[in-house]
């Protein structure tokens, strides 16, 4: 009988789960109504230290406030990325930090010297991947993992992950996270436009109509 009972509450905390899990990818893949930020400076948007993906001569710039350990952020990228694959040469991603989990620290530190390594895209990628396994963890040690497995110089890396050049990067990304209003990842901008529906299909409408605008 106490066997029974066990089986039967563990089967209930496996369904919970499951069923949490739908809801919360159905939440980040369907259309959103946002708050945009209040009015900002341009300048705020794009520093010229930020990680670049395409063209730095690309008329559209998506920018996009995410943070590593963000499980809206890691899926929403593969529609990003999608983005940028629909439109090359006409969009660029800038992609700027926001530090609001544990972990998301070491994991962007981790970033920043795989960017110094050019492994930028494919470590962000890996560790995306793993984000589940570290994303509560301040040392990220699975992210560490995950990008030592996509290539990463680990011994140079821990050389420079708290050099005062990747501290005034997170420095310089919060301080502007704080002054434009940022209360949640990822929040997207194009072309300084704030996207105020969290989706797919609103963010290729808004990157269509600043491609079409910016050939005017």
């Amino acid at each position: 009988m106490n066997r029974r009972i066990v089986v039967l509450v563990i089967s209930i905390i496996t369904a919970v789960g499951f069923v949490a899990a739908a809801i919360f990818q159905q939440q980040f893949s369907s259309e959103q109504e946002i708050v945009p930020p209040a009015p900002l400076d341009p300048n705020s948007l794009v520093r010229s230290y930020s990680p670049v993906i395409g063209p730095k001569s690309a008329p559209v710039t998506i920018v996009e406030f995410f943070d590593p350990s963000c499980g809206a952020c890691r899926i929403l990228y593969p529609i990003v990325k999608q983005v940028l694959a629909e439109h090359p040469g006409d969009v660029r991603l800038v992609m700027r930090y926001v530090l609001f989990h544990r972990g998301s620290e070491e994991a962007a530190r981790i970033l920043e010297v795989a960017r110094k390594q050019g492994l930028f895209v494919p470590i962000l990628e890996a560790i995306l991947d793993a984000q589940a396994d570290w994303h509560d963890d301040p040392e990220a040690q699975k992210a560490w993992e995950a990008a030592a497995a996509t290539g990463l110089d680990v011994e140079k890396a821990r050389e420079v992950i708290l050099s005062s050049e990747i501290d005034a990067v997170l420095n310089n990304d919060m301080a502007d996270v704080k002054a434009i209003g940022i209360r949640r990842t990822p929040t997207f901008f194009v072309n300084g436009v704030p996207l105020t529906k969290l989706g797919a299909e609103p963010l290729r409408e808004l990157v269509r109509s600043e491609i079409e605008r910016a050939a005017q």
